[in-house]
């Protein structure tokens, strides 16, 4: 495999997004396995940008419980109620979520005490079921905008496309 993880750190947010994709939709080529796209996209977005923590939290029990799933970055929690921290609330409203500050959020869960913002994007799947959520946490303050929302939700988009 020829594909490395550019750094994006010092790209305009947007154009860098639609690199990743780029380097995504190369990777995951006739792939249709869910948690080799996590891993896939998780080390991408981690590395590209130099986040704290990147990875999925799947859906265990409908409605209820998030378990950790391929990530990047230190241990994780291993498993996070439906509306429980900023992953639980993200997955319990099926919304995404930026949180500047993760001292300010009510009920944060930290799995990091480095983790100083944080970044939650609902994952659909083809039937627009909620299938896990995308965490990207950062050590710095305010590190999330529309632009990684924009893009994040992009790159997620893969798994709401039927692969099968």
């Amino acid at each position: 495999m020829a594909e490395t993880i550019p750094d994006l750190r010092d790209v305009p947010k947007a154009r860098a997004y639609d690199e990743l994709k780029g380097h995504a939709d190369a990777i995951l080529d006739g792939v249709d396995d869910e948690i080799t796209a996590m891993a896939t996209i998780a080390a991408l977005v981690h590395h590209a940008f130099g986040h704290l923590w990147t990875g999925f939290y799947r859906v265990a029990v409908p409605g209820q419980l998030l378990r950790v799933g391929p990530y990047q970055g230190s241990l994780g929690c291993l498993d996070i109620a439906f509306g429980q921290g900023v992953c639980g609330v993200a997955a319990a409203e099926m919304k995404t979520i930026i949180v500047p500050d993760v001292q300010e959020f009510p009920g944060h869960i930290t799995c990091d005490a480095r983790s100083r913002s944080e970044m939650v994007v609902p994952v659909r799947d083809a039937r627009g079921d909620l299938m896990a959520v995308l965490d990207v946490d950062s050590d710095r303050l305010n590190a999330f905008d529309s632009a990684d929302q924009q893009g994040l939700e992009m790159l997620v988009g893969w798994f709401a496309v039927t692969k099968k």
